[in-house]
């Protein structure tokens, strides 16, 4: 039953690297398209982008937080059980938000690209998405205490 215990580890990890990898690559695509749009139109392309593509990233960040919070507590209680659930649930949620944060950037480079306009409140939006991996992982925190 230990390995089921280290298979949720390795999911609170792996899911929300997996949704930041999305996440990015979307996000990334999308920035090149935003930069060929401004220097096809001879407009100076903006490196704000390049915030926006990197913004699901953090959430692996977590998935290795909450990965290492797991194996605290499994060695404290042996509950494998927990730390399988906590481990596919908490990352699967943390890796999902990537992936719609990645969707946000998306839509925030189009709209950069187009306006120039909007920064400051295209990272709100995104603040948002990154809020709910947040909540996540400190929800999670309190079910393995």
């Amino acid at each position: 039953m230990t390995n089921l215990a280290y298979l949720g580890m390795a999911c609170a990890l792996c899911l929300a690297a997996l949704g930041s990898g999305i996440g990015t690559g979307i996000a990334s695509q999308a920035a090149v398209g935003g930069w060929k749009k401004c220097y096809a139109e001879g407009r100076p392309a903006s490196f704000i982008m390049v915030a926006f593509a990197g913004a699901p990233l953090t959430q692996t960040i977590y998935g290795f937080l909450l990965m290492n919070f797991i194996r605290s507590a499994f060695q404290e209680t042996g509950n494998w059980l927990m730390a399988l659930c906590v481990g596919v649930f908490g990352g699967a949620a943390i890796g999902f938000s990537a992936y719609m944060q990645g969707k946000v950037a998306v839509a925030s480079c189009d709209a950069l690209a187009e306006t120039g306009k909007g920064t400051a409140n295209y990272f709100i939006v995104i603040g948002i998405v990154e809020t709910v991996a947040l909540f996540s992982l400190v929800f999670c925190m309190l079910l393995l205490n």
